[in-house]
């Protein structure tokens, strides 16, 4: 592997989405991602559609660059196998319920005892100090539980509706990346391992309510919570003669231009509810209904033109199938067809950040189930014999 973590060794005992896409960066900039799965496999592994079985869509989507070892940690010699491997590693990363980990005998100081510059990090539903800690999360719990349903309703939409895609387990996975490179940076300087906890609960309503706080943000409070911008119902892509558009003007400048467009400049300079960032965030409703029953009078070819000329902000609106037709992403290479050893041609996103010195330019795809069990044993140290005997007793299991 290459890129910025070469030769940071990290655990994965993670499943589903929240834990595999924070690891699966970690392994795209180079760490060696060793994925320690059930006999039966992380769940992902059988979700639709798929070419073969165990192999479904979303998770060849979330586990390349990382290699599959299957350990049935309810044995005691699978115990013994992750205790062998996290006595060298740098991360052990899980997602289950501490209390799950701790039925395992496998909690920080079980693997602290093996080894103390280990960086252990539990990313799940619930900070362990409230009365919440026991519970299970999922994606579409926690966007509740935050509110994201409720505020898409107060938006526009007919009825309280999840966002849909897993919100909650993306941000939870990328706050959980954060804290696995900070922490590695904190033992770089200290020589220090430690236990590290990313709730998602937590996370989300940080997330939330960083936008939504509002006159609570104050004490006593000087208005109602919300953010009235993003829950104006006029907050959508703008329907032109023919279509629709994606544009937001922000400051003088832009209005300013816009006005111009319309030959309307004066009005910019007579309407209060326009003179001022302040002022139009006052009035975001009103204004934004203004801009709608305007950009209705042209094409969005017309708009298109006349506002990337004046330099105001749009875009065109996207379907996710038009999506992998966007003239950037082909420019910039984004998407690529690689031929994957067992599932044939499989289109890929490539890793977007770029990097002048340390580029991750290394991929490997997707794991088969155990794929790797046998090498990451003997790497451990086990013999062949050994191997044999954990194989016989499944312990492991190989492809």
């Amino acid at each position: 592997m290459s890129g910025p973590l070469a030769g940071v060794s990290i655990l994965d005992l993670t499943s589903v989405i929240l834990g595999p896409y924070a690891t699966q960066i970690l392994g795209d900039l180079g760490a060696d991602v060793v994925k320690i799965e059930p006999p039966e496999g992380d769940n992902m592994r059988h979700g639709a559609p798929m070419r073969s079985p165990g192999m479904g869509h979303i998770f060849l989507h979330l586990n390349r660059n990382k290699r599959s070892v299957v350990l049935d940690l309810k044995q005691a010699a699978g115990r013994e196998a992750l205790l062998k491997l996290a006595s060298t590693a740098d991360v052990l990363v899980y997602n289950v319920r501490p209390q799950a980990m701790a039925r395992l005998k496998l909690n920080y100081d079980d693997v602290r005892a093996v080894n103390e510059r280990i960086i252990y990090v539990g990313a799940y539903g619930f900070s362990q100090d409230g009365p919440y800690a026991a519970k299970p999360a999922y994606d579409d719990l926690i966007q509740g539980m935050v509110a994201l349903p409720t505020l898409l309703q107060r938006a526009g939409a007919d009825r309280p509706r999840f966002a849909p895609s897993t919100m909650a387990d993306r941000v939870t996975g990328l706050n959980t990346v954060n804290a696995i490179t900070t922490a590695l940076f904190y033992r770089e300087r200290t020589g220090k391992g430690q236990a590290v906890e990313v709730p998602m609960f937590e996370s989300l309503t940080q997330f939330v309510l960083s936008d939504h706080m509002a006159g609570k943000t104050f004490e006593p409070p000087i208005g109602p919570m919300g953010y009235a911008r993003l829950l104006t119902p006029h907050r959508n892509p703008y329907e032109t003669s023919d279509g629709y558009l994606c544009l937001l003007m922000y400051n003088d400048k832009q209005w300013r231009a816009f006005f111009r467009l319309l030959g309307r400049e004066d009005m910019f300079e007579t309407d209060e509810r326009f003179a001022t960032q302040t002022r139009r965030s006052e009035h975001i409703a009103e204004i934004y209904a203004f801009v709608a029953e305007q950009i209705k009078t042209r094409t969005s070819a017309e708009w298109l033109a006349a506002l990337t000329g004046a330099d105001i902000p749009v875009m065109p609106l996207n379907t996710i199938e038009s999506l992998l037709e966007d003239e950037h992403l082909k420019q910039t290479g984004f998407f690529s067809v690689t031929e994957h050893p067992t599932e044939g041609r499989i289109r890929g996103m490539a890793v977007p950040s770029r990097w002048s010195e340390s580029k991750p330019d290394a991929m490997r795809p997707a794991p088969r189930l155990g794929e790797h069990s046998v090498e990451v044993l003997a790497e451990a140290g086990y013999t062949e014999q050994e191997i044999e005997a954990m194989l016989e007793a499944r312990v492991t299991r190989q492809p």
